[in-house]
């Protein structure tokens, strides 16, 4: 077996003398030697353990955790990958070595798969933990309010509970792939030593490919966000019919080549936009600058920096906070300064950046201060709709154009538009996928599912249902889907009936809100059926929920604990462990946006 080289370089922004980086580079340098000669004498592992527990969502977290482990391992620890919520609190406590690295949900919430752990810890039962050393990466986005707030609020809870800093917590944005090296880099400064102090294990183990244990670890895609694999858009086919509110699309993406991206359903696929050429074109006529000035800091003119490099559409809080200060708007200083987020919420609904500086013409801006306005363009994550094992040379998204007039001007989304009207087949479109384990159909063919995907959140349920039918599994699927009208809102209606028809879907519900005159959602759609679903669940059915979480997924989550409490006869206690314990055994997933 050939050894696992570490992952271990210094980057040139960490802050260390040249004398330290000398002999930190010397150090990792001789780990990875020492971990070679582990492999092919059988020398073993020291037995200096780490656990490694990752918080995710969207499987950013989660590949980090995995790189970390694999970087221990390589070094001759020993480390295990735990999922959060898979981790129990006594056993918390008899750890010594923790790494803990998860994104945050939403507006401050735990990632999916955390919400039990944190649940646990928050506790007054929660154990004291004196004998724990621990570091946390946190990755989040500062275009929500609560940045990194699932990071901070386990770090925090750590430090009550006696456990010791070992590495202050790094809080990392869109942008995290750097600041996430940094961080591994003085983890790893700090265990190095203690790795090379621990006794060795006895003889004859594996050696330091065998360090990771507790997870699975995929093999890593060469196609990432920083290196996207080039393809064309072989279909844009519109799905929602004339009479529609919406312009709901399928598309597919070729994936040819020996060394094209791999895929499962339930991931996830990324497409790196271009923004809007005349969003551009209205932007430099605001600032009354030409599209080929030179920007300080940038090799590239004005307008290509738009069009392809930043992120010009979705005012960020600094932005907000510089219209504030230049216009010298009183109420909008004061929403602030008081963190009104109702009021500020409603003061950007509709609005873009450009919204902004229209709203507020006697707000002048120079180059350098543009410069340093937007935040780097960044990719947008689809659910996938398609099986690989159906189709193997292609990727499929189904996904609604955000498409709408204000300020008298249209305004679209940044990655629906351009695919809907701005990528023809022959434009060199750029994707990768981003893995999601915890959104999975599941690995015994005859587990039963149950599938709530209204709208575009039934593309995940597409591909199972094609995954299902590709292996040949027994289980019985059952799908609610809803829309609007039935009319024009129906997406692969012939698919899904069809799917009916021959038994695949064992059983197809149907809500369309606007047929009637009492709007009828897919939460009142199991409600009807709320015997035949808890029967489901009794016979170990797995539970799907995908697309807005907002309020559809709040809303279906809510009907699935009444269903559990009246057709269980449990109180409302009794029906949330019957919930939590589904979500522990992976049968509740969520994939919600």
């Amino acid at each position: 077996m050939m050894p696992i080289k570490p992952i271990l370089t210094i980057p040139d922004f960490m802050p260390l003398s040249a004398e330290q980086r000398a002999w930190l580079q010397g150090y990792y340098a001789g780990m990875a030697m020492q971990a070679e000669m582990s492999v092919s004498a059988g020398s073993g592992l020291s037995s200096f353990t780490v656990d490694v527990l990752v918080g995710t969502q969207t499987g950013n977290a989660e590949g980090l955790a995995e790189d970390m482990a694999m970087t221990l391992g390589a070094a001759g620890a020993q480390s295990r990958l735990h999922q959060l919520d898979d981790v129990e609190l006594d056993d918390l406590a008899t750890m010594e070595n923790v790494l803990v690295i998860t994104s945050t949900y939403g507006e401050g919430e735990m990632p999916d798969n955390a919400h039990l752990f944190w649940e646990a810890l928050e506790s007054e039962t929660a154990p004291r933990l004196e004998a724990m050393s621990f570091s946390v990466l946190a990755l989040g986005d500062t275009a929500y309010d609560e940045f990194c707030a699932a990071g901070k609020m386990i770090d925090k809870r750590f430090e009550q509970l006696g456990a010791t800093r070992l590495v202050d917590r790094v809080d990392c944005d869109v942008d995290f792939e750097d600041l996430a090296a940094e961080w591994s880099e003085n983890v790893m400064a700090q265990f190095g030593p203690l790795i090379a102090e621990a006794a060795p294990v006895a003889e004859g183990t594996a050696g330091a490919a065998a360090a990771v244990s507790g997870g699975h670890v995929s093999a890593k895609s060469k196609w990432t966000r920083k290196n996207p694999f080039p393809t064309q858009l072989s279909v844009n086919r519109r799905l929602s019919g004339a009479g529609s509110k919406k312009d709901i699309r399928h598309y597919e993406v070729a994936l040819i080549g020996d060394d094209a991206p791999a895929y499962e359903a339930g991931d996830a696929v990324n497409v790196l936009p271009a923004n809007d050429p005349a969003l551009v074109e209205l932007w430099l006529n605001r600032l009354e600058m030409k599209a080929d000035s030179a920007v300080p800091g940038h090799d590239r003119p004005l307008a290509d920096l738009m069009l392809r490099d930043w992120e010009i559409v979705t005012p960020t809080k600094d932005f907000v906070a510089m219209v504030a200060m230049k216009s010298g708007d009183s109420e909008l200083a004061h929403v602030l300064e008081h963190n009104d987020k109702e009021t500020l919420e409603d003061f950007l609904w509709n609005k873009d950046t450009l919204d902004l500086l229209i709203d507020f013409p006697q707000i002048a801006l120079d180059l350098n201060e543009v410069a340093t306005l937007f935040r780097p363009l960044q990719h947008r994550a689809y659910s996938i709709s398609s099986s690989s094992k159906v189709y193997p040379e292609s990727v499929h998204m189904t996904i609604s154009t955000v498409r709408f007039r204000g300020n008298r001007r249209l305004h679209q989304g940044v990655a629906s538009g351009y695919l809907a009207e701005r990528v023809s087949e022959t434009d060199a479109l750029s994707v990768f996928m981003s893995p999601n384990k915890n959104f999975r159909v599941p690995e015994q063919g005859d587990t039963p599912i149950i599938m709530v995907g209204p709208g575009t959140g039934v593309a995940p349920f597409r591909a199972f249902l094609q995954e299902r039918q590709a292996t040949g599994a027994g289980g019985k699927n059952w799908l609610f889907f809803g829309d609007q009208t039935r009319a024009d809102d129906y997406i692969y209606s012939e698919e899904l009936e069809a799917m009916h028809t021959d038994g695949l879907l064992s059983r197809l519900d149907l809500a369309f809100s606007r047929d009637q005159a009492d709007k009828v959602y897919v939460q009142h759609r199991m409600l009807e059926h709320g015997k035949a679903l808890f029967d489901w669940l009794e016979n170990g059915a797995h539970f799907y929920v995908c697309g807005d979480a907002t309020r559809m997924a709040r809303d279906v989550d809510e009907a699935l604990h009444q269903i559990i409490a009246q057709q269980g006869g449990m109180d409302e206690d009794a029906a949330r462990d019957y919930v939590n314990a589904m979500k522990k055994a992976k049968r509740y997933a969520r994939d919600v946006y």
